[in-house]
């Protein structure tokens, strides 16, 4: 044994009944006892015991040669074991190959990870082709919900949204074996407790729960269903397009670890393109549709800064355009009457949501100001929920908005979400012919030959004044209200008047 100190395998020399003669260093260090507590000792006790208990099976009646790799909850260590008898003895050989087996067990799950990365990628690559068809939010939710419930990879999936004229989250779809766990999530839905698809509403962010059964932050109803049908793992995706949020999909899985971080990362861009269809899909209906909804909504003072500017100054105010920006950012062009449009600007300035103001047309009783705003208003949110403001005016604090809808869209929940959060009333309601005309149809040809910076380059410069004589903003301005430099803007003008000039032209010359 003397000659086996310094070797890096662990060496313990053995009576054929199991007592230990002699050992080497890295056998006391890989068993963690001194020489004198392991010789004399019975090996078959000494030694860590693994599940299998190979080592003890092979010491009885008669010690055979066998080798051997097992892992040791004691102390947590894999150890490779060769058993090597003689006619003088038995000779047992111990080397630590965790490292072996964990870089084994990383490449397996990596490549667990990547197989399953690779069919959820060809199942949201053809959820996103399906997308592309989708003219309805139903339609939309009811793809996302129905591939991925009845995969194999999922348990059950299902669609939630708020309810009309309250916060609640409610069902509207749902997919896959869900062995009643769809009733008891009504159930908690209906309850006090906040669930994870609640709290994916509310911040607009993906939100993984694993173990179901165990996360307090999960309503009771839910994590016993859970536990009864082997639900481990949920995954809840909000539908978002700016920052709506449409809806929530939720995702049951029998997997502990059934959502990775890039799986996680997949379903957050599955659930913004769904949200940019929803609200794709409902601007498509409503611009192609020979009818339209149209509901006049009034609002107090409260109702956004608007109707408060109107009463401070003395003022009516009416809405000449709009251009929606990222990030719910909103360039309003106000045109005021019986008051000077600097006090205007001034009083809306030091209003709540407004970022800035600019005079464009300044009179001593009537001109023009631009105005953004940020986060929520009334103006805002009929814009997200897939309307279309067709006039604003303000006077006395008072507001009214008439906005156009798509007769496909869900017009009740719209109104009520505005009535709600913006304490604003109903006063009208009333289904409307378009009038297809030729004018109507040259406008949307050659809006789509624009693209989206430049129209909304022209849209704004436009509504800024900056073709007027004299120019009331100038393209220094422009550029500032669009948050990007003057050569910047002026290149998408050019580029966009000469795609109307010449589509114009040559429609004229074909006429």
């Amino acid at each position: 044994m003397e000659r086996l100190s310094a070797c890096p395998v662990g060496v313990l020399d053995v009576t054929h009944d199991g007592r230990i003669t002699a050992v080497n260093r890295t056998a006391t260090e890989l068993l963690d006892a001194d020489r004198e507590t392991l010789v004399d000792s019975d090996v078959t006790e000494t030694f860590p015991h693994s599940v299998e208990r190979t080592l003890p099976r092979t010491f009885t009646e008669s010690v055979s040669h066998t080798a051997f790799e097992e892992y040791y909850p004691e102390p947590d260590r894999w150890f490779s074991v060769t058993v090597a008898p003689d006619d003088d003895g038995v000779r047992v050989y111990v080397e630590d190959v965790t490292d072996r087996h964990e870089r084994g067990q990383e490449t397996d799950r990596l490549r667990a990870e990547l197989d399953r990365m690779a069919v959820l990628s060809e199942l949201v690559s053809e959820i996103l082709v399906e997308l592309v068809g989708a003219t309805t939010r139903e339609g939309i939710a009811e793809t996302v919900v129905t591939r991925l419930g009845e995969t194999d990879r999922y348990a059950f999936a299902w669609f939630g949204e708020r309810e009309i004229g309250g916060d609640d989250v409610v069902i509207r779809a749902s997919a896959g074996a869900t062995d009643g766990a769809i009733d008891r999530i009504r159930e908690s839905l209906d309850g006090d407790d906040t669930g994870p698809e609640e709290r994916a509403m509310e911040t607009g962010a993906v939100r993984l729960v694993q173990p179901v059964a165990d996360d307090p932050a999960v309503p009771e109803p839910v994590r016993q269903t859970a536990f009864a049908n082997g639900i481990q793992s949920t995954l809840s995706i909000p539908l978002v397009y700016g920052d709506t949020v449409y809806g929530v999909v939720g995702v049951y899985a029998t997997e502990a670890d059934a959502f990775s971080g890039r799986e996680r990362a997949s379903f957050e861009t599955l659930g913004r393109v769904a949200g940019f269809a929803i609200n794709a899909a409902r601007h498509r209906n409503l611009l192609l549709s020979d009818t339209v909804t149209e509901l006049t909504l009034e609002y107090p003072a409260d109702g956004g800064p608007f109707p408060t500017a109107s009463a401070a100054c003395d003022a009516a105010l009416s809405l000449d355009g709009l251009v929606s920006q990222e990030e719910s950012r909103l360039l309003c062009y106000v045109s005021v009457v019986s008051a000077a449009p600097s006090a205007v600007a001034a009083t809306l300035a030091d209003e709540p949501g407004v970022e800035r103001t600019r005079v464009i047309d300044e009179g001593e009783t009537d001109g023009s100001v631009e105005v953004e705003l940020v986060g929520e208003s009334p103006l805002v949110a009929a814009s997200a929920l897939g309307g279309t403001v067709a006039s604003a005016s303000y006077n006395e604090g008072r507001g009214e908005m008439v906005v156009e809808l798509s007769p496909s869209e869900d017009v009740r929940r719209i109104s009520e979400t505005i009535k709600r959060e913006f304490s604003a009333q109903l006063a009208a309601k009333r289904e409307r012919e378009r009038s297809v005309t030729t004018e109507r149809d040259v406008r949307d040809a050659l809006g789509d030959r624009l693209t989206e910076k430049q129209s909304e380059a022209l849209r704004t410069a436009f509504f800024a004044d900056y073709f007027e004589s004299p120019r009331g903003s100038t393209a220094e301005e422009v550029a500032e209200s669009l948050d990007i430099t003057a050569p910047t803007l002026l290149y998408h003008l050019r580029a966009g008047q000469y795609k109307l000039l010449s589509s114009f032209f040559e429609e004229h010359d074909r006429g």
